[in-house]
């Protein structure tokens, strides 16, 4: 049954082609025809059902008002942000450096190897952080800096400090851990220039995923990495590329690793491995993990304390933002997670310990609060704030607590969580402090499936949230650079290797 036309690439070629979604046998596909080279048919998504389900959160259009590239040509032709790009930039990336200490066989980057040196200078760096300020309607908030490996510039605790200097409430670098497990004093440094997170490549718990995926044994570096940033206090958010065969047995012992180590892990990000860059591709559907198949595997290693029905996809959390900004007195959300409601998926767990079972009892939010109804309850609130009357505030934050006792089931919360308290205190009185203290006792578990050419999907595009910004002044969606535009933007300021 046909779902949608939209557009795809050429896995071999990269031409953008017509593409056709559809449901067969249970799956969703994506099918295309390349004149030179041939008919393509791939894995959209295992579970149509899920596919479904997750059709009820569609998320709102934010256009850019000030786009940075003309609008020419079909869709992702000229990607740059164009007034056909239906989000805000809600992390932008920047890649600092294409030089790395590593040679994974699963990068997408195609990191170190390229025969140049792609190394945008400070003042282009502090160009690009502008750039992603100075987006209209909603200035760019939170900046990753990644790689290759940006640890590798000797320079990289000045531009964390750049980017706070330039506005960024939330500053982080994607690494793979190596400098910061060998370096001691790196994470101290990195954490006193105001970086918030340390997004950590770690694929399992044994040495044969990092073999696989990265070509030697790095348990020992991750590990390091983790305590040297336990030790100043600096957060970590795992990322395990997953790879079907290769480490998609160890997610359950991956996300009892991250609640052992709860002190300064606050998340997992899981990311199916995308087959853009190095990546072999022999094999795509072999080992193509979609999100589907991702949250099954979570259902089954913790004996079905997280079931499917505990994930949603980010978008679900408009409504949330949106409260928050109006009874800050905002017209709308500064910022809101408004990106595809296929592209990621995810949930709040907490873990309690249970005395001499062996086995530690994990409970998904999903548990003790009728999310759904939290959010249809929060949409209804949003147009009374809206029209905004004098009280309405008052009435609204009232209504909002009697409902909140209704919606939490008190007997199954974890201990010593006061979630009623804490969603008031955040909603009513913007007390982050409190969302802090819950999210420590909480794991966020999520996963963003991000796209290359066999499972590209133009309508995904257009609501990407994740955007690279580049020293030509483009910023551009996260699977098109990957997928698309990489190579061309690092040769254009390509420097000879020495």
């Amino acid at each position: 049954m046909k779902i949608k036309d939209t557009k795809s690439l050429c896995p071999e070629c990269g031409k953008p082609l017509d593409a056709e979604v559809y449901d067969e046998d249970g799956k969703i596909l994506i099918k295309k025809t390349c004149d030179e080279h041939g008919e393509f048919i791939n894995t959209y998504w295992s579970d149509d059902k899920l596919y479904d389900k997750m059709e009820n959160y569609i998320p709102s259009v934010t256009h850019v008002e000030n786009p940075c590239v003309e609008d020419t040509g079909a869709c992702p032709s000229n990607c740059g942000l164009c007034s056909k790009h239906e989000t805000s930039t809600v992390l932008g990336l920047i890649d600092v450096t294409n030089r790395c200490n590593l040679r994974c066989p699963v990068c997408f980057a195609n990191a170190a190897v390229a025969g140049y040196k792609y190394e945008p200078s400070q003042e282009e760096i502090r160009q690009m952080l502008r750039n992603l300020r100075n987006l209209k309607p909603h200035p760019c908030p939170a900046i990753q800096y990644a790689g290759g490996e940006p640890t590798v510039r000797k320079d990289i605790v000045e531009l964390v400090k750049m980017a706070k200097e330039e506005g960024f409430t939330h500053v982080q670098i994607a690494t793979n851990g190596i400098r910061l497990a060998k370096r001691e004093n790196l994470a101290k440094e990195l954490k006193e220039a105001g970086l918030n997170t340390v997004y950590l490549a770690f694929d399992g718990v044994t040495p044969e995923p990092y073999i696989n995926n990265r070509g030697r044994d790095l348990l020992p570096d991750k590990l390091q990495a983790i305590e040297n940033c336990r030790k100043v206090g600096l957060g970590v958010v795992l990322v395990p590329t997953l790879v079907k065969g290769v480490n998609d047995h160890q997610v359950g012992d991956i996300i009892k690793f991250a609640f052992d180590h709860s002190e300064n892990i606050y998340g997992v990000n899981f990311q199916p491995v995308s087959f853009a860059g190095r990546t072999p591709s022999e094999h795509v559907e072999e080992q193509r993990i979609t999100i589907p198949d991702f949250v099954n595997i979570i259902e089954d290693v913790t004996d079905g304390q997280v079931p499917v029905d505990a994930f949603y996809p980010p978008s679900f959390v408009e409504p949330i933002a949106e409260f928050i900004s109006l009874l800050d007195g905002e017209e709308s959300a500064k910022v809101t997670l408004n990106c595809h409601e296929h592209c990621g998926i995810a949930t709040y767990v907490f873990r309690e310990k249970t005395e001499g079972s062996g086995k530690d009892k994990l409970i998904p939010i999903t548990d003790f609060i009728d999310v759904d109804d939290l959010a249809d309850k929060l949409k209804e609130y949003n147009e009374k704030l809206k029209k905004g009357k004098f009280g309405a505030r008052k009435r609204v934050l009232a209504g909002l607590t009697g409902n909140l006792t209704k919606m939490v089931h008190t007997s199954r919360t974890p201990e010593d969580l006061d979630i009623v308290r804490v969603l008031i205190n955040v909603f009513a009185k913007g007390d982050y402090e409190a969302l802090g203290d819950f999210s420590k006792d909480a794991m966020l578990i999520s996963c963003m499936h991000f796209m290359d050419p066999f499972n590209f999907d133009e309508d995904r595009v257009k609501k990407c949230v994740i955007h690279y910004a580049t020293p030509d002044g483009r910023i551009i969606p996260f699977c098109t650079m990957n997928s698309m535009y990489r190579e061309s933007v690092e040769q254009k300021f390509a420097q000879p290797l020495k």
